[in-house]
């Protein structure tokens, strides 16, 4: 896979000021050391906004995941809490056969705070109480149960990645503030594990209210947190670059 990473890097400018400049690399991926990874796309939230963003981005998520899978890269399934829905699937049975590999002491690194508020749960379509809604993940994503893995934990993940010779993870899916940042399988732990991560900007979403702070739209606050995951965790792609 010929991928363009973006990244932001702080530098200072011709006058010394502090500056964020996006930087391009392209980088070959080997599809055979390559998951991708779908982060908790559920059949349905509690958040009304959110269900109708996901139905908006979901079948391109699935033309992606078919690429990927048809190009020879690894399609973990990942839809926390609804495991059991598939606990005599293949592809879950899968993950349990596979013997257990401890993954590294996590790295240090710099954790700054998100840039937007979303301690009120993040919901922009009214004052929806938080409850799970999500019973299994979404039936527009196909899964293959002949080649495809299904987990929500982090070091099971990690051993499927070890057992395989998997070194670099494409991740998409929701929310990219919460469960895409910090499940135990997401953004921060990868990385700090020596996995070599990408976020497909274009098919994801944020619980992000624009009532809260920065008092931003709904979609300026998804590309601020994308833009915060460039500057500090990693680098970002778009799906076209997969789909052509």
């Amino acid at each position: 896979m010929e991928l363009l990473l973006r990244s932001q890097n702080l530098e200072s400018d011709e006058n010394g000021h502090a500056v964020w400049p996006i930087e391009e690399i392209r980088e070959s991926w080997s599809p055979e050391k390559t998951a991708l990874l779908l982060c908790d796309v559920w059949n349905s939230h509690w958040c009304r906004g959110a269900v109708e963003r996901l139905d908006a981005m979901v079948d391109r998520m699935n033309d992606v995941t078919k690429a990927v899978r048809d190009g020879g890269g690894l399609i973990v399934h990942a839809p926390s809490n609804t495991i059991d829905f598939y606990a005599d699937t293949q592809a879950r049975k899968r993950v349990v056969d596979t013997a257990p590999s401890s993954p590294p002491a996590p790295a240090d690194r710099e954790d700054p705070p998100l840039p937007i508020d979303d301690s009120d749960g993040g919901s922009d379509t009214g004052g929806e109480d938080a409850h799970k809604a999500w019973t299994q993940q979404h039936p527009s994503i196909d899964i293959d149960d002949n080649r495809d893995v299904i987990s929500d934990n982090g070091e099971e993940i990690y051993s499927v990645y070890a057992d395989r010779g998997i070194e670099r993870m494409l991740i998409m899916g929701v929310h990219t503030n919460m469960c895409v940042l910090h499940r135990t399988f997401g953004i921060k732990a990868m990385v700090k594990w020596g996995v070599r991560v990408a976020l497909i900007r274009d098919l994801t979403d944020t619980m992000y209210n624009p009532a809260r702070s920065p008092y931003v739209a709904h979609d300026e606050g998804t590309r601020l947190v994308v833009s915060f995951i460039e500057k500090f965790w990693c680098p970002t792609i778009d799906s076209a670059q997969i789909l052509g």
